[in-house]
């Protein structure tokens, strides 16, 4: 919401400057972002009166201008406008004058003729971006007058950033009663008297759609001048707004949307076939819209239709065949209330959004209709002439939005905000606020105004005395409770201390959308059909996702693109999987990295990150989590990882995640690197492992026996050491594997390991004979279960 300061202190002038009164908007919820002065600097510039222009004696397309500034001379000024002419009041920037961008007016010769300063276009002022010509003042501008000071350009423009709840506040109007309350000060509203109907003319009105527009007003206006200038003041209030004049009949209803919040619209009444329907559109309805575009409508989209067509979106867009335009004479003026939630995600579903749609998704005070109605009639007259009929209104009463009767109790008060408030406090306050108050036994029923759709709970009236009152001067206290301390759990996963490991291993942490395109969602878990989203964002995205990677692969590719060759990211959340009607929300911890190994230096090789530094990282989290020993990697395939360089994560017999590389394919349509590298863990399935206990040392030696067997090129050494733990019970204290063979000597299909068995007894040095029979057992069993043999 943009506005002039000068603007709302017509309204309500607290005794602040500028700085002061945007500090206090912040400090109430209605944040100021931004303070910008009205116009640039410029100085020297004054209302001057063309008298005469004659043609340049050199140059076709320049004209010498006689132009009185108030001081007794006429100025000859050389002007290359084409619409200066001759009984025009202009702004003159006289020798001497300074313009924005440090523009200094001299004495100058145009091809001959001397030119004693300059008529002036809006853009040349910094009043507009652009401009076709010079800036024609209005008649009864002042000759002389400092056009600075005349059209009070000192102004400062006020743009706040307003969360979605305060759409009260998307107006002058609303602004200036929050200011006032904030201040103690009465807000002065203009005068919006009724406007009395001169002529019969009239147009019927039919909600057929009551539930989702359950207000409806409009007004006949015949014989409008559309070619009438919009008044300077207006075009001025509108261009500090952050809105371009487009001619009276638009900007009417600009001006009264900024100042009363009220989205209004003007058709061409010669266009209106018959009556008003405001009815829920035809599946495929076309209409062209006033952006040039042509929407096809569904049938749960509202739309204003006459007898034949549809006319406007709803609370969106009006349409082009029922515009108002040059050969307009007579206006069908509408001003209706349309329920905040037929209005909430249409206009983006179409690919638009609008200052209309803005506010009506928001909520628009039902009750400022025929208020609306009136003043725009009014502006519209005093601009444009012409003669108004009644105000045509239709209403379903029982479909309006009731505000709430709220108990407020006094107790509650201070439970909440840690202070108490005086009776007499807190009905000014809320009295000022718009609230209808009634005294009860504990406090009061309070009932807020029909604008605000934010307050519907006891503690949302609370928030407003706070809001009111200032959380700056709110008194610091601390909570008293009974102290309780708990011991985690030691073998508990413990989320914190898996991203401080992480992050101590070179990894930054992520945080993602939980919506994704359907389109990255396909790829990466083709296996789930994710849940679509009622109202997205946008089209990408529009569905839950069934993993963190799509998140992360997005942020790889984003960090790629901008130079960073080794990215690490890992990201803690949820993911969510359609289960029947329910949705299950799993918490996972996922990762993907890519590039080098180390940072680059010149203490080691370089290397890119691979299977095992990953695997090596995963590893290191379950062994913070206690639960590495019962954690297998078993060889499997997922859709979005290298079928040669993926393992999936069990614990007894329950899938708990994968690790991989990333798939050729799926790298190729993501324009990514092939050495991608991805993990992803259920969290919930981590944890719970066996309590440690101390374990005696021995002071006895170990003995370390080396076998070199051959197996199948598919068994994992995490079979061989599940195998060996178990044939060589209680003796053995560590497997190592120190060399893999494939080669010569030994079968394709097979490979040769070599694993390292270190035994160690607590009560006596073993013998020869204990560690053989250990061998033994483990030859054994390994023959057995896995079909190894000794290597010859």
């Amino acid at each position: 919401m943009r506005f002039s300061e000068a603007w709302l202190r017509e309204w309500v002038d607290p005794p602040l400057d500028t700085q002061a009164l945007a500090d206090q908007l912040s400090l109430s919820g209605l944040e100021v972002d931004a303070l910008e002065p009205a116009a640039p600097a410029f100085s020297g510039v004054v209302v001057g009166h063309v008298q005469a222009v004659e043609p340049h004696p050199d140059a076709a397309k320049l004209r010498v201008c006689q132009v009185d500034t108030g001081d007794g001379e006429l100025l000859g000024i050389v002007c290359g406008a084409a619409n200066v002419a001759a009984g025009q009041r202009v702004p003159v920037a006289t020798v001497g004058a300074r313009l924005p961008r440090d523009f200094k007016i001299k004495r100058a010769k145009l091809r001959g003729v001397e030119s004693h300063g300059m008529i002036c276009s809006a853009a040349e002022l910094g009043l507009a971006e652009s401009a076709e010509g010079i800036m024609v003042l209005p008649g009864d501008a002042p000759v002389g007058e400092d056009l600075r000071a005349w059209m009070a350009l000192d102004d400062q423009c006020i743009e706040l950033d307003l969360t979605p709840d305060r759409a009260d506040c998307l107006s002058v109007a609303g602004v200036a009663r929050d200011v006032g309350v904030l201040n103690r000060v009465d807000v002065r509203a203009p005068r919006m008297a009724p406007v009395p109907p001169a002529i019969d003319a009239a147009v019927p009105v039919e909600l057929t759609a009551p539930s989702a527009c359950p207000r409806y007003l409009c007004r006949v206006v015949r014989g409008v001048d559309l070619r009438a200038p919009t008044s300077l003041w207006m075009q001025e209030r509108l261009r500090r707004s952050g809105l371009r004049p487009l001619g009276i009949a638009v900007d009417v209803t600009n001006y009264v949307l900024l100042e009363l919040g009220q989205p209004m619209h003007a058709f061409d009444l010669a266009r209106v076939d018959g009556g008003i329907t405001v009815r829920l559109a035809r599946d495929g309805e076309t209409l062209a819209l006033l952006n040039g575009e042509t929407a096809t409508l569904r049938a749960d989209t509202l739309v204003i239709a006459d007898r034949a067509k549809a006319l406007a979106l709803a609370g969106i867009m009006g349409g082009a065949d029922s515009s108002v335009g040059p050969g307009t004479c007579d206006i069908l003026l509408e001003s209706a209330f349309f329920a905040p939630a037929a209005i909430a995600g249409k206009a983006r579903s179409y690919g638009l959004h609008t200052d209309s749609s803005h506010r009506f998704e928001r909520g628009v005070d039902p009750t400022g209709c025929a208020r609306a109605m009136e003043r725009a009639t009014a502006l519209l007259l005093a601009a444009g002439g012409g003669e108004p009929g009644p105000v045509v209104a239709a209403a379903a009463a029982d479909q309006l939005p009731e505000p709430p009767a709220i108990a407020l109790r006094r107790r509650r008060i201070e439970q909440v905000l840690g202070l108490g408030f005086e009776d007499a406090a807190v009905t000014d306050i809320l009295g000022r606020l718009g609230m209808q108050l009634t005294a009860t036994d504990d406090g009061w029923q309070a009932v807020p105004p029909a604008s605000r759709f934010d307050i519907q709970l006891e503690v949302d009236v609370i928030a407003e005395l706070g809001r009111v009152h200032g959380y700056d001067r709110i008194p610091v206290t601390h909570a008293r409770s009974a102290a309780v301390t708990r011991a985690p759990l030691e073998m508990a996963y413990d989320p914190a201390r898996s991203r401080r490991l992480l992050l101590d291993r070179g990894w930054f942490e992520a945080v993602t959308y939980s919506f994704v395109s359907p389109e990255l969602m396909r790829l990466v878990d083709p296996d789930q059909t994710p849940l679509a989203l009622a109202n997205p964002l946008s089209a990408e995205l529009s569905v839950m996702r069934t993993s963190l990677w799509p998140g992360l692969l997005q942020a790889l590719r984003q960090n790629l693109a901008r130079q960073q060759s080794r990215v690490r990211l890992f990201e803690a959340g949820l993911r969510f999987r359609p289960d029947g009607e329910d949705l299950h929300q799993e918490p996972m911890l996922a990762g993907a990295a890519v590039g080098p190994v180390l940072p680059e230096q010149w203490g080691a090789p370089g290397r890119e990150t691979d299977f095992f530094d990953v695997k090596a990282d995963v590893e290191a989290l379950l062994a913070v989590a206690g639960c590495a020993e019962a954690v297998r990697f078993e060889h499997a395939e997922h859709p979005a990882l290298h079928p040669g360089q993926c393992a999936r994560l069990e614990r007894n017999g329950d899938a708990l995640g994968w690790v991989g590389a990333i798939h050729p394919s799926l790298a190729a349509q993501l324009d990514l690197p092939a050495t991608v590298q991805l993990f992803e863990l259920a969290t919930a399935g981590l944890g719970g492992g066996p309590r440690p206990a101390f374990d005696a040392l021995s002071k006895f030696p170990s003995i370390r026996r080396d076998l070199a067997i051959v197996v199948d090129a598919n068994v994992t050494f995490e079979t061989l050491r599940h195998v060996v733990q178990a044939a060589a019970g209680d003796l053995l204290r560590e497997v190592v594997l120190f060399d893999v063979y494939v080669g010569e000597k030994v079968d394709s299909s097979r490979k040769s390991m070599a694993l390292g068995l270190i035994l160690q007894d607590v009560s006596q040095t073993l013998t020869d004979d204990d560690v053989a029979a250990v061998v033994k057992r483990v030859l054994a069993a390994l023959r057995r279960d896995t079909g190894a043999e000794l290597r010859a």
